[in-house]
């Protein structure tokens, strides 16, 4: 495991501070302009009401970021325990700083059984150890992208689009990356899931600039997360390679929509995901 996958795996194991309450730390995580990374928080999010669940796996999660976090200071997670079915079981958890909400996510978990079976193939792509380290792509943009370099990388990544970032060219309304957490996770599901939708996060508001000139929180637009929705079909394996499947089928008022998919090497839809993303043009 490498140093910045464990500092993760470490982000990720709340601090109980009380019955329904928990305390998440983001040190050196931060997004341009000082704000919370949202994938994490959206993590700490799932991991605290995994905590509140036995015997169930995350099958879905809904979630609004409300405000910026502030990444200086802890997080407290409040979970309510919504409901304890034969079947289902749900949490809502509200993400508080300076007693304030910045985000909340309703999870459903869910006991397997037996039903109907049937996946969208995976797309055929060039295989992830054909393709360069994402550093190695972004070698030459250092200054422009300093914060990239900057911050840790939990999660490894190989392009088999061009980045949204180093191109000022339209490109397209799809995105593909191959990604895997940079080393071995231990053997929890919630924790797969949970770096399952820290990664989710990573790319897919940038689709919604793939068509357009314009970049994520260039000077002249804006950026930012509104919501986030996960379902798992089955537990990600996230220490192994997933091809990140995006596209962006609209943009329209000041809000684009891209959705994604996790294939597993053998082809396997594992998680699909839709986020309505800012993608506000400044004066």
């Amino acid at each position: 495991m490498s140093h910045d996958l464990e500092q993760l795996v470490s982000l990720l194991d709340l601090e109980s501070i009380d019955t329904n309450l928990f305390r998440g730390f983001q040190p050196k995580l931060e997004m341009p302009g000082g704000r919370s990374f949202g994938g994490l928080v959206a993590g700490q999010a799932l991991m605290a009401a995994g905590r509140t669940v036995e015997d169930r796996f995350v099958h879905s999660l809904h979630s609004y970021f409300l405000l910026p976090g502030d990444p200086t200071i802890p997080i407290i997670y409040e979970v309510d325990r919504i409901r304890d079915g034969r079947s289902f079981t749900t949490r809502r958890v509200v993400a508080i700083q300076n007693g304030r909400a910045i985000f909340n996510l309703e999870a459903s978990f869910h006991k397997p059984e037996r039903g109907l079976e049937h996946a969208t193939p995976a797309p055929l792509v060039a295989r992830p150890e054909t393709l360069p380290n994402f550093f190695d792509v972004i070698k030459d943009h250092r200054e422009e992208l300093h914060w990239m370099f900057d911050r840790p990388h939990p999660i490894e990544q190989r392009f088999v689009t061009t980045p949204t970032v180093l191109s000022r060219e339209p490109l397209g309304t799809i995105q593909q990356i191959w990604i895997k957490a940079d080393g071995t996770l231990p053997d929890n599901p919630l924790l797969h899931a949970c770096v399952a939708t820290f990664a989710s996060d990573m790319s897919l508001v940038e689709t919604i600039f793939g068509p357009h000139r314009e970049r994520p929180n260039d000077a002249g637009s804006m950026a930012a997360s509104l919501d986030h929705c996960m379902w798992f079909h089955d537990i990600p394996k996230m220490d192994a390679w997933m091809l990140y499947d995006m596209d962006s089928p609209i943009a329209h008022q000041g809000r684009g929509l891209a959705r994604g998919a996790f294939f597993d090497m053998a082809g396997t839809l594992r998680v699909s995901m839709v986020q309505e993303g800012l993608s506000r043009l400044i004066d």
